[in-house]
């Protein structure tokens, strides 16, 4: 049972008692969970230093992580980090201007954790579009793309009535389909196996399943065992041991 999220001053997310937002996932761990290289995702959260002419500087970090020591991301991390790499691997924004987007929200309309808010899903992004779509700098193709991009990428996260996340579909493989009638048989939810991935309609573990289809036994037998599909086992697989 999740926890309701308070309102005070600004938006803010009652966090500390509510499972979405608690230290949960190692950075790598959650990097193979959303698809994402493992360094890309630290420099997303814990930002990273890069040489320059005077010397070195610091890549500020766009997603706030629940924990600094140790680097743990909750639940509404891989959320944020799920929408960003829409915006960013899959459609090329740059991170300046994705930044200035999320700063801007927070400085001058009051909304924290941008890439948190379902207000991003509305007609396919037109809210974001409409606020910060100079920042980022679209054509009108470039609209048309991102909205089927966000799309894609939004119609996978389940929300609550406060308009919080509650749970993940994540991609199956490292490239994300394009078919409006993709499946989604793979969730994260934190109420679920300790937030681990799990084939929704049932809640066995796909790393579980992965690891017996590893020791010898066959997916039929499997498919049998926990009373799945023969293609549930197969995605969890899949989903367990894509790059």
């Amino acid at each position: 049972m999740y926890y309701s999220v308070v309102q005070s001053g600004k938006e803010r997310l009652a966090a500390k008692k509510d499972l979405r937002n608690e230290p949960a996932y190692p950075l790598t761990e959650a990097a193979r969970y959303i698809k994402v290289p493992a360094a890309t995702l630290r420099a997303w959260t814990f930002g990273r230093p890069y040489p320059t002419a005077r010397g070195s500087s610091h890549f500020r970090p766009i997603i706030r992580p629940v924990s600094l020591r140790p680097p743990l991301l909750s639940f509404w991390n891989l959320i944020e980090a799920h929408v960003l790499r829409a915006l960013r691997t899959d459609h090329g924004f740059s991170v300046k201007a994705v930044r200035q987007a999320v700063d801007y929200a927070q400085r001058e309309l009051d909304i924290e954790h941008l890439l948190l808010r379902q207000e991003l899903c509305f007609d396919a992004g037109q809210l974001f579009l409409d606020r910060y779509g100079k920042l980022i700098n679209l054509s009108a193709s470039g609209q048309l793309a991102m909205r089927q991009v966000l799309q894609a990428y939004l119609r996978r996260v389940n929300w609550d009535a406060d308009q919080f996340p509650v749970r993940l579909h994540p991609f199956i493989s490292s490239v994300p389909a394009n078919s409006a009638t993709d499946s989604m048989p793979i969730a994260i939810d934190p109420r679920i196996s300790f937030g681990r991935p799990v084939v929704v309609s049932r809640g066995i573990s796909t790393a579980t399943i992965a690891a017996r289809i590893d020791a010898g036994e066959t997916v039929d037998a499997l498919a049998a065992d926990y009373d799945l599909s023969t293609a549930e086992i197969e995605h969890a697989v899949v989903y367990e041991r894509a790059a």
